[in-house]
């Protein structure tokens, strides 16, 4: 970063208007500072003070935007080597490869299984995002029809790949209101490549045989006003890949590479034969800095590992994974269904909802939100006090699911079922076990 967070303070307007999204000015410029924030989200900033802040503000890493609607995503923008030093910011996009021969009713079954392809936990919809349409035989009519059906019958951003450019106008002419991926320029077609990206708005690949190759691309295609590119090295083997992909981070990040400072993509489906081996490396991949990711299909063996690993590597060490406050209906309860109740942190509602399904009795399970503490953490922290808990079973709205007036806290937070009972009116407390094994136990003594 060129500038630190007093510096870029000094060429904020100071209204601290809140519309940035933050209360202060100086909270803004300290985000700048960190990466955490882009420019454009100050809508005050002069031109002259936007001219000297674009490239101090800038992550090391160019943050490119591919696709639009609910699968849009944002690739690269990342400031740090491991996760452990801050997080990692943008997660790797996923994406499965066709060929521009497909028949259409084929596609429309394919494009249909992969959007099934959606999966909840903690509260969020973890699901792939991309699909790379590659051109096999110079059909521009062809290529133009299923572009055409990815980018405006599905969800999907998409990925056009093809050697012949008039081929790739064709696809581009039909979709470039989902923000497509070029893929590639090389060392033979960049001009023609690098105007056609420029004309269309769209994202440009770039492809070499090595890392210098790939700087000497990424210079010659920016000094042509091109800002969103993505790197591919060109390894197809294992660990050749493996180390550009670090090599390519660490000079972006330590060496302030400005040439290598972009998201990469990686074809594992060019390095397998076979599905299960794709996923293996696409693991790989994800944990050791790919922007996005191309496998051979999606399959829900292969993609939900996937999903989860992403989702868990992307997320904040610094703050605990958690849910959304709510009820919760495990089984399919009705009004005479017991009620338990616990905090948000991730791991206490996967064991306790999985005891329950266990126990294979419906139950309705109030999830409070204790900023992602245990419940003995977020009791010693008065998160999960008894008025507290009390409070939050009277605004869920679960009295008007259920004919009985009964709820379980967890054992550890025994101490608290006096507050409630004063909190609750007419509510009986109910201690549940200790240890969550003793959940199925408990529940079938109830009912």
């Amino acid at each position: 970063m060129g500038l630190s967070g007093i510096q870029i303070f000094k060429l904020l307007p100071k209204t601290n208007c809140t519309e940035c999204g933050v209360p202060t000015c100086l909270a803004f410029a300290m985000n700048l500072a960190s990466g955490k924030a882009e420019l454009d989200a100050c809508p005050y900033v002069s031109d002259e003070a936007r001219d000297q802040l674009n490239e101090a503000s800038a992550p090391p890493i160019r943050p490119v935007a591919i696709g639009a609607g609910v699968r849009a995503l944002k690739v690269g923008g990342e400031t740090v080597m491991f996760r452990h030093e801050k997080t990692f910011y943008n997660p790797t996009g996923l994406a499965a490869l066709v060929k521009s021969d497909i028949a259409l009713d084929e596609l429309d079954t394919k494009l249909k299984t992969w959007n099934a392809l959606q999966y909840e936990r903690v509260g969020l919809n973890l699901r792939p995002e991309l699909v790379a349409l590659k051109d096999v035989n110079g059909d521009s009519a062809a290529f133009a029809a299923a572009a055409a059906k990815i980018s405006k019958e599905s969800e999907f951003g998409i990925i056009l790949m093809s050697d012949n450019i008039d081929v790739l106008k064709s696809g581009v002419d039909v979709c470039t209101f989902k923000k497509p991926i070029l893929y590639a320029a090389t060392a033979e077609n960049a001009d023609e490549m690098g105007n056609l990206a420029k004309e269309s708005g769209a994202s440009l690949a770039i492809k070499a045989d090595n890392i210098d190759g790939l700087i000497a691309l990424s210079d010659k295609l920016a000094g042509m006003g091109l800002k969103n590119l993505i790197l591919d090295s060109g390894a197809r083997e294992m660990k050749q890949l493996f180390t550009d992909q670090v090599a390519i981070r660490r000079s972006a990040l330590k060496d302030a590479n400005r040439s290598l400072g972009f998201p990469t993509i990686t074809f594992p489906c060019e390095m397998a034969s076979n599905l299960e081996v794709e996923t293996v490396i696409a693991s790989m991949l994800i944990a050791k800095y790919a922007g996005i990711i191309v496998l051979s299909d999606f399959k829900g063996e292969s993609i939900f590992p996937l999903l989860l690993e992403r989702l868990n590597i992307f997320t904040d060490p610094q703050r605990p994974m958690t849910v959304t406050e709510g009820i919760y209906e495990i089984g399919k309860p009705d009004e005479n269904s017991p009620v338990l109740v616990t905090t948000n942190f991730s791991l206490t509602y996967f064991i306790v909802s999985g005891e329950i399904e266990g126990s294979r009795v419906p139950t309705w399970l109030l999830i409070k939100d204790t900023e992602g503490l245990s419940v003995m953490t977020a009791w010693a922290a008065g998160k999960f006090a008894g008025d507290e808990v009390g409070g939050f079973v009277k605004k869920s709205g679960i009295a008007d699911k259920v004919a009985h007036k009964k709820i379980v806290i967890p054992g550890y937070a025994a101490s608290i079922s006096g507050e409630m009972e004063e909190e609750l009116s007419g509510w009986e407390i109910l201690i549940g076990p200790r240890d969550a094994s003793l959940i199925p136990k408990f529940l079938k003594e109830m009912v």
